[in-house]
């Protein structure tokens, strides 16, 4: 990608805004997917909202209101207010229909947009993990393995609802300790190895680390720090210490464009901007839009430390 304006064209005709090396678009992803040219984007970073009904504007706005809409609102727990969750662990059968629905269309859109062998780091969760990694490959993405991020997320471990004293011994659940991230990659071309499409694509594999290290499948995560969330105030943003090393590693050659297709208040942008590579957000939310805006020249400044490789590259700012 060479230039603001070669940049710019992939806004499709949909409101944008520059900032730094990146792209911010206010839209539906799926819209602006189906706009984009064919084989644009190098690498894919994000976590999906999943397609269910938590997330259709009603919900987004009873929830901002504090009503909950169908979101669980948790109460206070040791003091702290805790973030609205959605159902994830109850989901009917037309709600997983609609969750694959979604993720089969979803993934279509994506395969056309990027180029053979582009990789996707996309997060999930261990209860709806393997309906959406199926129906993403149903959908043309190759199932390339999973990144574990090591991180104590959900609650969960909790006894009985209502019948706590009843089965002292019991937990309803096992407590979540780690959050997988579906890794999928294009189909390379009939006959191509991953030299070729290197070659004439610049995609095809994952950039090694800092340290000349191989990119591994298990990162010892944080829990998105106070800092962070006080920049953007989103219910499921990640930490910069994570979402640097995707947006190093998802560009093998370390040049091309990055996409986050839902981008929120514009973390994974801001970490491509941490790491010097170009990224595109997609948002179709205009209050999360207008948030990104002014979130991510901040966040891409936040100072990193507690990462397992690459201290150079995540000190704040391009390098």
């Amino acid at each position: 990608m060479n230039g603001v304006t070669e940049l710019t064209a992939l806004a499709a005709g949909y409101p944008h805004h520059v900032s730094g090396k990146s792209l911010l678009v206010h839209a539906d992803c799926l819209d602006w997917l189906a706009q984009v040219p064919e084989s644009s984007i190098h690498g894919l970073v994000t976590d999906p909202p999943y397609g269910i009904k938590e997330y259709d504007s009603d919900q987004i706005e009873k929830r901002s209101n504090g009503n909950g809409g169908i979101w669980r609102l948790p109460p206070a727990f040791d003091g702290h207010e805790r973030a609205p969750l959605p159902r994830f662990t109850a989901l009917n059968p037309a709600e997983r229909d609609r969750v694959r629905t979604f993720f089969i269309g979803w993934s279509r859109l994506v395969t056309r947009a990027l180029r053979p062998g582009g990789h996707v780091f996309l997060a999930s969760n261990s209860f709806i993990s393997q309906l959406a990694f199926q129906a993403i490959v149903e959908g043309g993405l190759e199932f390339r393995g999973e990144l574990i991020r090591l991180v104590r997320t959900m609650r969960g471990g909790d006894r009985p609802k209502n019948a706590e004293e009843e089965f002292p011994g019991v937990c309803s659940m096992a407590r979540g300790c780690f959050e997988p991230w579906g890794i999928f990659r294009k189909p390379m071309l009939p006959g191509m190895k991953v030299s070729d499409c290197l070659k004439e694509f610049e995609t095809g594999g994952l950039r090694r680390t800092p340290d000349d290290l191989p990119f591994c499948d298990v990162i010892q995560s944080e829990r998105t720090p106070k800092k962070e969330r006080e920049i953007a105030d989103h219910p499921s943003i990640k930490p910069q210490s994570l979402l640097r090393q995707l947006v190093w590693a998802v560009l093998p050659l370390g040049k091309g464009v990055v996409l986050d297709p839902f981008m929120g208040s514009g973390s994974t942008v801001a970490a491509a901007e941490a790491a010097g590579v170009s990224c595109v957000g997609v948002e179709r939310s205009a209050e999360y839009y207008q948030m990104s805006i002014k979130a991510i020249p901040r966040l891409a400044r936040v100072e990193v430390s507690d990462i397992s490789f690459g201290e150079t590259l995540f000190s704040g700012g391009s390098k």
